[in-house]
Order: structure tokens, then sequence, then C-alpha cells
């Protein structure tokens, strides 16, 4: 009898600790997820910069064919914008992307171009650096706040879906399936809905809901077969 009661405290033993481990395997995955999502939109940022820069070249260069302004007087201006290029280029080698402090400094940057787009990018990317930092209460409140704001931005359907993660990160999976849901439900098209529906999915899981986590899981497999998130469901689903 004993023994039997051994062999059931090491199961429970080896069972909490693979939940812990899958555990810690779900934030690191939603951790670099989130590392990525800020490079990509720091780089989109850099190219915003870099067309502008562009933009004001060709400028001067209609300017000289228009006006016949002399050359030698614009050679400082177009100097000055040409040395920003350069800066700006430099920033994007593979030496500064891999290093997280000028993402930083773009994310917190104040939008200085009038450029409506890149104003929403920067707004959305404030948000974002709030989640990056754990400030899961302040990120919901500025991605609400940015989908009020811009409802038909590209970015809504991701600002949707990060306070999904912002919900699931604080283990409040009744907002957090909510939240997914939405992601789901109104954004169809967006590029987070196969993540969504894997983050619904384990919600489920974590709210002891196997049945509905089932569902979740095979629906996103059977809707994006070839997803990374389908892969991810496959594996999770061999577990039940």
């Amino acid at each position: 009898m004993q023994l039997k009661f051994g062999f059931l405290a090491v199961a429970l033993v080896v069972t909490i600790s693979g939940c812990a481990n899958n555990d810690a395997i779900l934030k690191k995955q939603t951790e670099t997820d989130a590392r990525l999502e800020m490079l990509l939109q720091g780089n989109a940022a850099v190219n915003a910069r870099l067309a502008e820069l562009s933009r004001d070249v060709n400028d001067l260069q209609a300017q000289v064919k228009t006006n016949s302004t002399s050359i030698e007087e614009l050679k400082p201006a177009v100097k000055k914008i040409r040395d920003a290029i350069d800066s700006i280029s430099r920033q994007k080698s593979p030496e500064t992307a891999s290093n997280p402090v000028p993402r930083i400094e773009v994310v917190n940057r104040e939008p200085t171009p009038a450029n409506k787009d890149t104003r929403i990018q920067n707004e959305y990317m404030k948000a974002f650096a709030l989640f990056s930092a754990n400030k899961y209460d302040g990120a919901v409140e500025a991605f609400s706040s940015f989908m009020k704001r811009y409802p038909e931005s590209e970015y809504a359907g991701n600002a949707q879906y990060w306070i999904g993660e912002c919900h699931y990160s604080q283990q409040d999976f009744p907002r957090a399936v909510t939240a997914f849901n939405r992601v789901i439900s109104a954004y169809p098209k967006g590029g987070k809905v196969p993540d969504a529906m894997l983050k619904l999915g384990f919600s489920y899981i974590s709210m002891n809901d196997q049945a509905k986590a089932k569902v979740a899981l095979q629906n996103l497999i059977d809707k994006y077969p070839n997803s990374q998130a389908a892969i991810k469901a496959k594996e999770r689903l061999s577990h039940f």
C-alpha cells in the first residue's frame, strides 16, 4: 500500500513539474514573439523615416530644376539629409538590430514626422513597450485607448491580441478568453488570428475546461494547418 502511494506521489510531482515547465516555455515563447514584433515595428519606423528623407532629397532636386536654384546654396541641405540617411541606415545593421537598447529608444521616441501613419505606429509601439516591460495593466489601458482612437488601423487586431496576452500573463484566463475570442471574431483576416486561437485553447486548459480546449485547438489546426500555431496545437493535443 505504501509502495502504491509512493508511485502516486512521484507521478503527481512529475505532472506538476511538467505543467510548470510548459508554463515556462509558453512564457518564454510569448516574450520571444513580443521582442520579434518590437523589432519588426522598429524597423518599420526606420523605413518610414528613410522614406521621408528620400522625399526631402527629391523635393530639393525638383527645386533645382524648377527654380534654377544655385547648386552651391543647396549643397549644405543635401549633405545634412544624406548624413541623416547614413545614420539611420547604420541603425539597421545586424549588430544594432540584435541590441535591445536602440529598439527601446525607437519605441519611446516622440513621433517627429507629421505623417499620420507614423504617429499611429508610434502610439502602438508605446503601448507595446509597456507590455514588453511587464506593465500589463498599463499596456491594457494603452492598447484599449489605441483601438478606440484608431479602430481601422492595421495594428488594431494586434493590439487586441496583446490585450489577451496581458490577461493571460496575469493568469486572468476568463478575460484572456474574451480578448482572444474578439481577435478571432472582429479581425478574422488579421495576422494574429492563429496565435489567438492557440492561446484561446491554452486559456481553456488553464481553466481546466478540456473539452473547449480541444475544440479551440482543433479549429486552429483545421483552419490554419500550415501555421506555426497549428504545429504547437498538434503537439499540445497529443498530451490529452
